[in-house]
């Protein structure tokens, strides 16, 4: 199934109005365990504050319209991908993302807890398995001939993901296995001449990942 930002929208988080105070948004802020609101004026969407940009006013008492001249406008539009959810989050450095349709129309919100555990229920994350971490140049890459060298070992890539560094010629492919025993696969890759940069297996390590996955989601929600 296709994650949309509409998918993703949460129940939990309300917005606040162009006539709610200072104080009002940092007790709303406080209490679903968030740094960014969505504000609405006669229900359009005008803007994100966030609790750095409050903490910086003076008179807390005094509604937002009269502490902010102009507030940020990030959003997404509810057919984004939750690639470009995420993209936002990491670009603009905020805790909760707005949803619009293509009318302008505000639709709710996403958060980063939401994010989080949407990834880890559709990522493969709790699958059982383990994980291999390639290092590979950039002009060498192709995810055909890896996912081969697994299959050829009668395994499977439940999911993989790339990441780089934009001075680098090289590449680390990290790929999560349907095998909780990764030596065989390990070794076909070797002979290949492929990098093994990390691996992490056997059913402890699924252990420790669910255990570190509870761990988060439970900051998140503190």
């Amino acid at each position: 199934m296709t994650m949309t930002a509409k998918d993703l929208i949460t129940d939990e988080i309300p917005p606040l109005t162009h006539t709610d105070t200072g104080e009002t948004a940092l007790r709303w802020m406080e209490e679903f365990k968030v740094t960014h609101l969505p504000v609405l004026k006669n229900g359009n969407f005008v803007g994100l504050v966030s609790e750095s940009d409050i903490l910086d006013k003076m008179d807390l008492d005094k509604s937002l319209d009269l502490l902010f001249d102009h507030l940020p406008r990030p959003y997404v539009l509810e057919n984004a991908h939750i690639y470009e959810v995420l993209f936002r989050v990491s670009e603009q450095k905020i805790t909760v993302v707005p949803v619009l349709d293509q009318d302008d129309t505000y639709l709710g919100c996403t958060s980063i807890y939401k994010l989080v555990n949407m990834i880890a229920n559709t990522g493969s994350i709790k699958e059982a398995g383990g994980i291999i971490i390639l290092e590979v140049n950039r002009i060498d890459y192709s995810l055909a001939q890896i996912a081969q060298i697994v299959e050829s070992n009668n395994a499977k890539i439940l999911s993989s993901y790339i990441t780089s560094s934009p001075d680098s010629t090289k590449l680390d492919v990290t790929l999560k296995i349907n095998e909780i025993e990764l030596d065989r696969i390990i070794r076909t890759f070797e002979r290949y001449d492929y990098v093994i940069h990390a691996s992490y297996q056997k059913s402890n390590f699924d252990d420790d990942l669910q255990t570190r996955y509870d761990s988060l989601l439970n900051y998140l929600n503190m």
